[in-house]
Parts: structure tokens; sequence; C-alpha cells
């Protein structure tokens, strides 16, 4: 499917989805697991082309796996860190996670690998992580582009214990030193930059503890300790990335909308989405089936002016939220999301100018931030940039306005595989 025409949704009635589990969760809950001592059996888990990445790199370095899609499990044996095909070349694809997680578990468990990626993966920065591990003594070749995939890396373990990592432009790298040193002799890792205390680096620490992981953080340093570890089962959130496509329907269709299994105990950052939704004046109530947000109240909402640093892969959810507001709405502190599987800074300016928005992008003393005054709204094409974000939050304000076409829609395979088929349902 080259376009997808999108339906506006003509009734009002209301909306209850069940998305996929978290993809964040899904690939840390894999490496725990695959690290630990026992055989864990993880249930709800995301079956996506970011997490089959990640499930055949794990299986082409020889771990015992039960894959069930059907009934969303995964039977992983641990290993204690121990790596059966050591000499492995692997694929991490366009996940972000597989790439950062993988190569410092790697390092750590020490061997001799080939690490390829796509070429979108390519161009997505690794300088700051692979630096890191040549200072821990690990060997890394990039064999293209310095600081970037592919690259050849020789290891016989870590030749240091403690490690300084930046944060700004990835928390994921030091996701992967925390998690990683589960299997080292111990290490502390010391975090610098804007994303210490972020929302993806809580959900590592959770699931390091969920999973038995001896350690200590203390403010932005995280002591891990050599001790064995390991769970023999583990449930997987639902996507709350995933669910704030179908809440931010709420206010711009003026309809209500739940998503199935979601609750307010969620470790999930982007949670935060739901209650800016709240803020614009949206009722949001917790049932015992899941979130629930009633838009069917409002008349029309004025802009926010909101902090998005830390849910910012919902960054290109408010802004088509923001085109249908009455009044502006500025995002703040996104700079690090050009980085990501586009540049989604300029993808949001572009899409929503031919929407009809004024899009203004603020540079100051480092800071990115992004300026929407609402227009009236004109169908057009909109380009995804080969990014899934970019493809599944786009497609709202087709429900809204007729004559929307998303270009390379399925690209929304590396998280969400079945949401086309989902709005096919939700607009007949």
């Amino acid at each position: 499917m080259e376009k997808y025409v999108v339906k506006k949704l003509e009734n009002k009635k209301s909306i209850t989805v069940d998305v996929p589990g978290s993809k964040s969760i899904t690939n840390r809950a894999l490496l725990l697991a695959a690290m630990g001592t026992k055989k864990c059996r993880l249930r709800g888990v995301l079956f996506s082309e970011d997490s089959r990445a990640f499930l055949s790199c794990i299986k082409e370095l020889g771990f015992d796996l039960t894959i069930d899609e059907k009934n969303k499990t995964v039977e992983v044996q641990g290993t204690g860190g121990k790596i059966k095909n050591n000499t492995a070349t692997i694929n991490v694809m366009s996940a972000g996670t597989a790439a950062r997680f993988l190569t410092v578990f790697l390092a750590v468990a020490g061997g001799d690998y080939v690490l390829n990626s796509s070429e979108q993966m390519k161009r997505r920065p690794m300088a700051e992580l692979i630096d890191a591990l040549r200072n821990l003594g690990v060997d890394i070749k990039c064999l293209e582009s310095e600081g970037h995939f592919p690259f050849e890396l020789h290891s016989e373990g870590l030749k240091k214990s403690e490690v300084t990592i930046d944060t700004t432009r990835s928390s994921q790298y030091a996701s992967a030193l925390m998690m990683a040193a589960a299997i080292s002799d111990g290490m502390t890792i010391t975090m610098t930059g804007d994303r210490t205390e972020g929302a993806y680096i809580k959900i590592t620490s959770t699931m390091m503890k969920q999973f038995g992981v001896s350690f200590e953080k203390n403010g932005n340093v995280c002591t891990v300790k050599p001790d064995a570890f390991g769970i023999e089962e583990y449930l997987i959130e639902p996507d709350a990335s995933a669910a704030c496509y179908f809440y931010a329907m709420a206010p711009v269709l003026k309809i209500k909308t739940k998503v199935n299994n979601l609750f307010f105990n969620s470790m999930q950052g982007d949670m935060k989405f739901v209650r800016v939704m709240e803020k614009i004046g949206c009722r949001v109530t917790e049932t015992e089936n899941g979130i629930e947000i009633d838009g069917t109240q409002l008349k029309d909402y004025n802009g926010v002016d909101v902090v998005m640093k830390d849910f910012s892969d919902q960054t290109m959810t408010m802004a088509v939220v923001a085109a249908f507001a009455k009044t502006k709405t500025i995002i703040r502190n996104i700079g690090h999301i050009r980085l990501q599987e586009s540049d989604r800074v300029s993808a949001i300016a572009n899409e929503l100018t031919k929407m009809g928005c004024k899009v203004e992008i603020l540079e100051d003393n480092g800071q990115t931030d992004i300026c929407i005054e609402p227009g009236t709204i004109v169908p057009c094409e909109i380009d995804t940039y080969e990014d899934h974000r970019m493809a599944m939050s786009f497609t709202i304000p087709g429900l809204a306005v007729d004559g929307f076409i998303i270009n390379n829609p399925l690209c929304c395979r590396k998280t969400f595989e079945n949401y086309y088929d989902i709005i096919d349902e939700i607009t007949k």
C-alpha cells in the first residue's frame, strides 16, 4: 500500500480499541530475560518490525526462543550473560533500542561481531555510545561513517568499571549501559545531559528492579552489582505511545475514546499526554477496562504551552491536536527529535504548513521549540518521511476533514502493524 486515503469519521460513536504491547518495554524485557538465569515467559509482547529485529538478533546470537505471535508470548532461556554464538553477524534494522541495547550487551559479554542496520539507522547517532565503549576497552571499527552503523565489535569484556555517558541525544545509551552492566563484574554509570531523570531511564530502572537486578541509583549515578537475577514470567503493558493516537481523536473529533488495559499506574512517560488532553478540556476517567478520554463536551479548545522533552514521541500527535485548536500552541524542548526516525521538527513544520497552519521553529540557547498557529484545515497528501509516528499522527486530521492521503502508510509497521486496520474499522 503506497497511499492510504483517510475516510472522514461521519458518525460520532465512541471508540474502544486494543493497542499492541509497548515497544520500549518489550525490547527491554527481551534483553533482561536473555541476560537472566531463568527461562522467562514474556506476555503481551509487541510483534512489529522493531521487536522482530530484536528477536532476530538474539536468535542469531544463539538464544533459545519459543515465539507464539497469536498469543503474544515469547519464552526466552536466559544464559546469565553467556552468548552461544559469540562470532555472530546481526542486523538491527531500524530499531534504535536493538541498536543501542545489543551493542552494549555484546561489548560486556565479549566476542567478535559484525553489526549491520538499515539505511535509516545508519543516519541515527551512535557516536557517544561507541566512544564510551572504546574508553572501556572495546575495539569498535566503523565500516562506513565514523560514529555510525555498520561496525565491527571485538571485546574481551570491559576493562574498566566506571563510565560517563551523555543522555542529550539519546537516553537509550544510558539505559543500555545500565541493563548490560547486570552481567558485568559491577559498573558505575554516571549520566550527564538533560535527560538523566527522563521517562525512559525510569522505565529501565523499574524493569531492572522487576527482573531482580541488584543496583542503586542516586540522582544521575547508577551503580550495578554483579549478582545473578532472573524471573519466570513478565507481563508487558499496552503501548502508551500507540494509545495516544486514539486519545488525540477525542478533542479533534469531539468523541469518547478508550484504550483497553492501559491505566494510570503505567510506567510509560507518554501517559503525560493524557494530562495534556485533560488540560485542554477533555474529561479523563480511569474505568475498570482502561482510560477513557471524553471530548464530547468540547465546543472548541485552546492551545497549550507544554514542555514535551519527557514524552517527545507524542510531539507529532500534539502538533495535530494543536492544528484544530482555536489559539496557538507552543511545544517546548524537543530538539533531540531531529535525530530520530526523521527530522521530526522539520517534518511537523512541513506537513502542518501544507494543512494551512502557520508554524515557527524557535531556536534559543540550544533549545528547540515549535509554535503552531491554527488555520483553516486544507486536505492534502501527507509525506511520512519513513517515520511511523508521522504516519499515524497525521492520519488523525483525515478523520475530521475529508480528502487527506497518507504516503507510505505502512512505515507504521515499525511499532503498530494493524494501525490502519483499526482506522478502517472505526470509519466503517
